[in-house]
């Protein structure tokens, strides 16, 4: 976030050019403001839209409506007649608005563009008044402070948020990259032998080509597509590996219905080409690392806070791409402080440890677990549909109540979870997503606990 400081001196800057001022016309811009807003506010983002980059942004149903709604009130807002007394308030405003746009990655120069649009709408509609050339140049003078201002604030807090996640992104690329590297690679490499096995036994036994095991949504596919392709950004093997896989689900396996035994040999040597191929560039790619070791819970061993930015927006925009879904679930332990205050915190820490462990039997190569803090936990599940997701929380559920946790001195103890699921819905800002699984936790917790519930749109 911006330093105090400078919020402050904005806030007086600002304060200082609205002294130039008189409160007639300040009173009159207010008027011009109220009366139009709801025409402005679509004369915006109109404008906005012309240019293609900004449909991706505004294009979700409950984003437009929403938006709407908030432009109006932030158009009468920097024009209200308390703007002067609130400018604390103001700023900090604009200071939000501007992080919210940097964390869904919407181009400045899109916000800016709307703005020189807005100005120059707001100052056709003072030329229709009836007031004199003086009162004109003046108005719209004002309506170009204010307006100006609020900008220059919005890009201040999206340089400096960018800045701080560009720094996490390249921190994240360098732990994803390093994170117990030497089993890393032996796993990885045990996952795509994996995939192979089960596409020869599928060959061996006549399966039909839409039957025989696909490489994208495999184990190593997973963990390739949403981690290693991320870790090993930038490097030739990772585009290689990519090609590679695309080539063996989309071009390969369709081959094996039509090919007679001659073709199906040829057929079977150009795939283990390709399999070759990628095993090749995997170890190239490992080769080429370095050990790192942070972003991690102490406790529990699984990501922290840190990353959970930096993995949230890559997911979001790969599911805006491609097409995936995926979905947040928010894993609470039920009645956590009552184990503390029986057993003690080392027989807190033994249960997060263990569930922990479930989180990651639960989970596949591809998937994310974090560790927020406390007893609540978060797992993102990457390629799933809410079936499945729901599946897999219920599963987790299930597993958990049934187990017995082990505490310090031979005692266990039994423990249930709540869980909110949270599918995106093309929402471009990933906290939206994150509030909605966390209703939906709450929702579980008055419900009864343990127990699953599904968050609503």
């Amino acid at each position: 976030m911006m330093q105090k400081f400078s919020q402050e001196q904005l806030a007086r800057e600002w304060a200082s050019q609205l002294n130039r001022f008189s409160p007639e016309i300040k009173q009159y811009i207010k008027e011009v403001a109220e009366r139009n807003q709801s025409l402005l506010a679509d004369h915006f983002y109109s404008h906005m839209l012309e240019d293609p980059q900004a449909s991706s942004f505004l294009s979700h149903e409950q984003v437009k409506t929403r938006l709407s709604a908030s432009m109006q009130r932030w158009i009468t807002g920097i024009f209200s007649l308390d703007l002067e007394q609130n400018l604390d308030a103001v700023v900090a405003q604009q200071v939000k608005i501007g992080e919210v746009h940097a964390r869904v990655s919407i181009p400045v120069h899109l916000v800016l563009r709307g703005a020189r649009h807005l100005k120059e709408r707001m100052a056709d509609l003072v030329h229709q008044d009836s007031i004199s050339d003086l009162q004109i140049r003046i108005a719209t003078s004002l309506i170009s402070v204010n307006i100006d201002m609020a900008m220059e604030i919005m890009s201040y807090a999206y340089a400096a948020s960018t800045e701080r996640n560009s720094r996490a992104e390249e921190a994240y690329r360098l732990f994803a990259v390093a994170q117990d590297i030497g089993s890393e690679k032996e796993r990885q490499r045990g996952a795509l032998l994996d995939w192979e096995n089960q596409l020869m036994f599928g060959l061996a036994v006549g399966l039909p080509a839409d039957q025989l095991p696909r490489i994208e949504p495999s184990e190593f596919g997973l963990w390739f597509r949403h981690k290693g392709a991320h870790a090993f950004e930038g490097a030739t093997e990772t585009g290689l590996i990519l090609e590679a896989m695309s080539y063996i689900d989309s071009v390969l396996l369709p081959t094996f219905r039509f090919s007679q035994d001659q073709e199906q040999v040829q057929h079977l040597r150009e795939m283990r080409e390709q399999t070759k191929s990628i095993r090749y560039h995997l170890d190239r790619l490992f080769e080429q690392s370095n050990e790192l070791e942070s972003g991690r819970d102490v406790l529990t061993r699984l990501l922290n806070r840190k990353f959970l930015p930096v993995v949230m927006s890559r997911q979001l925009n790969q599911a805006r791409n491609e097409g995936k879904p995926f979905a947040v679930l928010l894993v609470d332990i039920d009645h956590f402080k009552k184990i503390n205050d029986t057993y003690g915190h080392e027989a807190g820490d033994h249960v997060l440890q263990q569930l922990s462990s479930f989180l990651v039997n639960t989970s596949r190569a591809g998937d994310y677990l974090f560790r927020l803090g406390g007893e609540e936990f978060l797992m993102l599940l990457v390629d799933v549909d809410e079936k499945g997701a729901l599946r897999t929380a219920e599963k987790l559920c299930a597993a958990v109540a049934g187990e017995d946790l082990k505490l310090p001195h031979s005692k266990s103890i039994r423990v249930t979870l709540s869980i909110g699921l949270a599918m995106f819905n093309g929402h471009p800002d990933y906290q939206h997503l994150l509030r909605r699984a966390d209703d939906a936790l709450y929702q579980a917790k008055q419900n009864g606990r343990n127990r699953v519930v599904i968050a609503k749109d």
